[in-house]
């Protein structure tokens, strides 16, 4: 038996066993529920990340993730999670997963936080260890950047540790299919690496769904995306039609939506957000015009469409005033909804903001009402965070309902706010001044 060979049985034991020690980089959105589920199913956990404040949040068992509460937070220190900021209790971990941000900056992809995990594990691997990263990138980011850096870092070559790439699926808020019962697509470098990322996976899940190789796991979650953002794209533009044409747009997605074979339902809003849409699918086309030298045209036409639904927001508001003899600027515009998607607290990339900057770079008084949303996450937000209430609607010349979270009564609004647009379709069936998008 090989050295390999008894560091794959040695490491896939200590799986079954859940004495394994996982140490997870990245402890937001998607690190932080993985840390959790393996703290619950038994291993000894690290979340590691960079943040103090995390870090002194995490420990103090205050929870700034809405998937998780302070009780399961709470419940995790109890059995031995340990939210770290120092790299030294990385060491001697069995199996590392990197859960870190992947931006875009100037249209380019940032892989800075990925390298700077994979420069921390590689001077902490032994043999056997395994890393699995699950940030989204661009095909061949596993073998071609993070597997160079960890050899690199350890001294170690191929086959004498394990690596592999198993993408994402969290969605912020969804109560419905969650990170235990969403299929979990897994990865390795070589069948060994497969065999251990799917192991330790496959006791956190309900099922995976292993791949050939890292590359078809990491295009698998650009496709996944791309598919969301250019169907959300059509509806935006047929929105946009429909609305000129006089045809209402949400009756004809709901009569569609009765077919049951061949139709999938999607629909418009002010935007995209989250970490998903607006930069996945660029990705992808980054990728191919860089490896292939050609455009990917249905990322670019979607990219342009739903990047301007601010714009068209913007545009429709205006109207709104204007045809009750007001101007957009010096009105007070309340927005309600900050965060990306409904039942989250999570704003990054929120079509929200990019409303909130039109209108207000034409003069109106901008404030936003996010129930989901403490004041003290909203720290670098330029516009004032209010509470939802009756006389907040009142005061307001406009009311835009950008997030249809629950807290927003829908009978509240019509009655208190002056004039609604909403591009939630939530105000339907409720007697409103204003329009649907």
């Amino acid at each position: 038996m090989t050295l390999a060979d008894s560091t794959d049985d040695n490491i896939l034991n200590r799986l079954a066993e859940r004495t394994a020690k996982v140490v997870v980089i990245g402890q937001g959105y998607v690190g932080l529920p993985v840390a959790m589920r393996a703290v619950e199913v038994g291993f000894p956990v690290v979340g590691y990340d960079v943040s103090e404040t995390r870090i002194a949040a995490l420990r103090a068992g205050s929870s700034y993730v809405g998937d998780i509460s302070d009780e399961e937070l709470r419940a995790a220190l109890a059995a031995g999670y340990l939210p770290s900021t120092q790299a030294n209790d990385l060491a001697d971990f069995d199996v590392a997963v990197i859960s870190v941000p992947t931006p875009l900056r100037n249209g380019m992809p940032d892989l800075t936080y990925i390298e700077a995990a994979a420069a921390e594990l590689g001077p902490r691997m032994r043999h056997g260890s395994c890393v699995i990263l699950e940030s989204t990138t661009y095909p061949g980011t596993t073998s071609e950047l993070v597997a160079p850096l960890l050899e690199a870092g350890s001294g170690l070559s191929a086959g004498e540790y394990h690596l592999g790439y198993s993408p994402e699926r969290i969605d912020p808020g969804n109560v419905t299919y969650t990170l235990v019962n969403t299929p979990k697509v897994t990865s390795g470098v070589d069948e060994a690496s497969l065999a251990v990322v799917d192991a330790f996976f496959g006791a956190l899940v309900d099922q995976t769904v292993p791949v050939g190789s890292t590359a078809e796991a990491e295009l698998v979650k650009l496709l996944e995306n791309t598919f969301r953002h250019v169907n959300i794209a059509l509806v935006n533009e047929l929105a946009m039609y429909a609305h000129e044409l006089g045809v209402d747009i949400w009756r004809t997605i709901d009569a569609a939506s009765s077919k049951p074979f061949g139709y999938m339902r999607f629909t418009p809003g002010p935007g995209v957000g989250g970490h998903c849409l607006p930069i996945d699918p660029s990705y992808l086309a980054w990728r191919v015009k860089q490896h292939l030298g050609r455009t990917f045209r249905f990322v670019e036409l979607a990219n342009d469409i739903n990047e301007h639904m601010p714009d068209y927001v913007h545009e429709r508001v205006t109207s709104l005033l204007n045809d009750r003899e007001r101007s957009l600027k010096g009105s007070e515009v309340l927005l309600l909804g900050l965060a990306y998607k409904r039942g989250t607290s999570d704003w990054r990339e929120s079509p929200s903001v990019n409303v909130a900057e039109r209108l207000a770079a034409s003069g109106a008084v901008v404030e936003f009402c996010d129930p989901n949303i403490p004041a003290v996450n909203s720290d670098d937000l330029d516009f004032p965070l209010v509470e939802f209430s009756p006389e907040r609607l009142r005061s307001a010349d406009a009311v835009v309902l950008l997030v249809d979270h629950e807290e927003f009564d829908p009978a509240v609004v019509a009655e208190h706010a002056r004039v609604v647009l909403d591009t939630r379709n939530a105000m339907r069936g409720h007697d409103f001044t204003g329009e649907v998008l």
